[in-house]
């Protein structure tokens, strides 16, 4: 339970803030604490057990990264809700099948976020609309090669690959 909590800076999407808590244990400690709203991811296999993956360019790391549709959850959105808004904004795609593939945390020592993915299949075309800030190319890869791609350091964003080896086994 947090005893007491300073903000340093609110932005549109985080929260950073210096929390001095209480441990299950009984001691206290000082945490550096970023909260984020969550997120979530589509694994969207087709008919053909191809994985839509995006080439996005991120500005953080100054390059483009192999990614799975994804985004923030918007004030009170189910995870599915999001998972269903983002396929189709960003990679032009609804579908009729949704299985949740579990959640993820992003780095639990500093940063709040928990990212929720799911598998879809029965995918129909839909426009996309990707936001302004968004530069993304959507790609089409056999599931195993996608994995592959992951196992050997290709692929390196962290919800991408646990999506994908997650799926990998649902859809087996």
């Amino acid at each position: 339970m947090t005893a007491r909590q300073t903000i340093i800076y609110e932005g549109r999407i985080i929260t950073v803030s210096r929390e001095v808590a209480q441990l299950p244990n009984g001691r206290t400690g000082e945490f550096e604490v970023v909260r984020h709203p969550g997120g979530a991811a589509t694994v969207a296999l087709d008919r053909d057990a191809r994985v839509c993956l995006l080439r996005q360019y991120r500005h953080v790391v100054a390059d483009w990264v192999w990614e799975l549709p994804a985004g923030k959850l918007d004030s009170g959105e189910a995870p599915l809700t999001a998972a269903q808004r983002e396929l189709k904004e960003e990679a032009g795609v609804s579908a009729r099948g949704w299985q949740p593939l579990g959640r993820i945390l992003s780095s639990p020592g500093v940063f709040s976020e928990t990212i929720y993915l799911f598998l879809a299949r029965d995918l129909e075309s839909q426009p996309s609309q990707p936001e302004e800030h968004e530069l993304i190319e959507v790609h089409w890869l056999p599931l195993a090669q996608a994995v592959a791609r992951s196992l050997s350091g290709d692929i390196q964003d962290a919800k991408t690959i646990i999506g994908l080896l997650r799926a990998q086994t649902a859809a087996s």
